[in-house]
């Protein structure tokens, strides 16, 4: 199915790994958003959990391996165009992790991938989601700084 103009919403997840008080974070490599910084993350393959996907995709963007820790929440990413058509359409399911292995190293759809002090979120350019899905991951695990 082709990610632009699709028949039906695709999933994909995204996780929001922690290193103490570090988020890890990527800028996109590839569209929707290129060039945005965003948490990593990607659509899921058939067969696989959305659990599964989550350690895949961070794994792929950034070379860093995860534990999920909390299911966060879900988003629903829809873009049209200038026509007012469905341009993409994404259902995104995020998670909460922790840091267990690597340093980040740009892979796959990132074109950089870097731990980000979760306290200075606001020097970044942000998606609302994004700040708002690490606000609640971090809630979730006991730090709520962001």
């Amino acid at each position: 199915m082709s990610r632009e103009n699709p028949a039906r919403p695709i999933v994909g997840v995204g996780t929001v790994v922690f290193k103490g008080g570090d988020v890890l974070l990527i800028r996109r490599g590839k569209p929707p958003n290129v060039g945005h910084i965003s948490l990593p993350g990607g659509a899921q393959d058939l067969g696989e959990t959305v659990r599964q996907t989550a350690i895949r995709e961070v794994r792929e963007e950034t070379g860093v391996d995860a534990e999920i820790t909390h299911l966060v929440d879900v988003v629903d990413a829809i873009h049209g165009d200038s026509r007012g058509k469905v341009r993409y359409h994404y259902t995104l399911v995020d998670f909460a992790a922790e840091w267990r292995a690597g340093e980040p190293s740009a892979g796959s759809d990132a074109a950089d991938a870097f731990w980000h002090p979760v306290a200075a979120l606001g020097d970044l350019d942000l998606w609302d989601e994004t700040r708002r899905i690490i606000g609640m991951a971090a809630a979730l695990r006991g730090n709520p700084s962001c």
